[in-house]
């Protein structure tokens, strides 16, 4: 017996890395030796000190709570680490009312989402842009209206050219500085721009860090929370995956506005049961050792950059050099006419080579490919190698 799908199911976009990850399964299937750098896990494992500390609290027959629901015995110290990085880091202090750890940042977006978007809400997101974004207000029965970040301005949000009857039904609105996938950053004006286009429209401004520790040349990203009085108006979703090389641990925080963080956790109160312990230990043990995993985890994205950045360049390709994220985002070449699409399945047909079209993270994006820099150096070689014979 089949069942109608609920209407919030139905009217979903593909989400644009299944079809991605469907097409290389595809070729896989009859044996072809596919590399895709379309998807940014990182390939390198989790530290050291953080693996070690997870087997500690896993082990630790003497804590009476040790397999317990992460809600119902959460590990003090993992607030208590965010709360010091985010001080040590950025020069924020931060209440224990200002602080939910999360399950990573997808997870907890949507979950955001649902804690204050009401029906017809509009929620302001990014085109190009992380479809998580999108894919929260759809969940929360709310509406989504596209800002349209150019490469002229920087792929910076342009406040000034989003609507007043837009303005007056927005709920939130969302940044993303390291941005993927254009891999764009800002500086502190523009987050002072944005708390102050959030206090004057009455709306939550919700920036997701997920790549802020991933920076290159000297470059440090800054916190919209260091913005004076950000927290009024602003939160922050921080993550564990990419900086820590630990995607598949669901590890983070959301810390800001203490009206929001209540209802992120409102949500979760009744729709999860929280993190498993002793990866809670792990992620407070992470977050201890920070900057000096961030040093050796960026070391590696770097030279991988340069790699991917010099070899593109080589082949007459423009190609900018990323300060920071795991991504590449660059114009398709001139033959395919602006066709992400078009280039991406060339690519994928002649070299099975595998990379993600811009059309995937919205019409913002056409135009441009995006290149994870996830992956082997040997893998990276040899895809470069494939695409230069193209």
């Amino acid at each position: 017996m089949d069942f109608a799908l609920a209407r919030r199911v139905e009217v979903l976009p593909p989400y644009p890395f299944a079809k991605l990850r469907a097409a290389i399964a595809a070729k896989k299937a009859r044996g072809i030796n596919v590399i895709s750098l379309g998807i940014g896990d990182p390939d390198r494992h989790a530290p050291d000190v953080v693996v070690e500390e997870l087997c500690r609290a896993a082990r630790d027959r003497a804590d009476p709570n040790k397999d317990r629901y992460g809600c119902d015995a959460p590990v003090a110290a993992l607030p208590e680490a965010i709360k010091n990085f985010y001080h040590r880091r950025y020069g924020v202090n931060l209440q224990p009312e200002q602080i939910q750890p999360t399950m990573g940042s997808k997870d907890a977006i949507v979950k955001l989402c649902m804690g204050l978007i009401n029906p017809g809400d509009i929620g302001i997101a990014p085109c190009p842009g992380y479809p998580t974004y999108n894919i929260g207000h759809t969940f929360a029965s709310g509406v989504t209206y596209r800002v349209r970040l150019r490469a002229e301005d920087g792929f910076l949000m342009d406040f000034d050219g989003i609507p007043q009857e837009v303005r007056r039904l927005a709920k939130i609105l969302w940044l993303n500085y390291p941005n993927n996938p254009t891999s764009a950053v800002a500086d502190l004006d523009f987050f002072r721009r944005a708390v102050e286009f959030g206090r004057q429209n009455n709306i939550l401004i919700a920036h997701d860090s997920a790549y802020s520790e991933n920076t290159f040349d000297g470059y440090q990203a800054p916190s919209i929370l260091q913005v004076p009085g950000a927290d009024e108006v602003a939160v922050e979703f921080f993550s564990l995956s990419k900086a820590f090389n630990m995607t598949g641990w669901r590890l983070g925080c959301l810390v800001g506005n203490a009206s929001a963080v209540q209802a992120l956790h409102l949500v979760k109160d009744n729709v999860d049961n929280g993190t498993f312990r002793a990866v809670q230990f792990a992620g407070a043990k992470a977050l201890d050792h920070a900057e000096k995993i961030f040093t050796e985890v960026n070391a590696v994205y770097k030279e991988r950059r340069d790699l991917v950045v010099n070899a593109l360049r080589a082949q007459g390709w423009t190609v900018n050099s990323p300060q920071a994220t795991v991504y590449v985002w660059a114009p398709v070449p001139e033959k395919y006419h602006g066709s992400s699409e078009a280039f991406a399945t060339d690519l994928l047909e002649k070299t099975n080579v595998a990379i993600t079209p811009g059309r995937a993270f919205g019409e913002g994006g056409e135009g441009f490919y995006r290149i994870s820099l996830t992956y082997p150096i040997e893998a990276l070689k040899e895809a470069l190698d494939r695409i230069a014979k193209l």
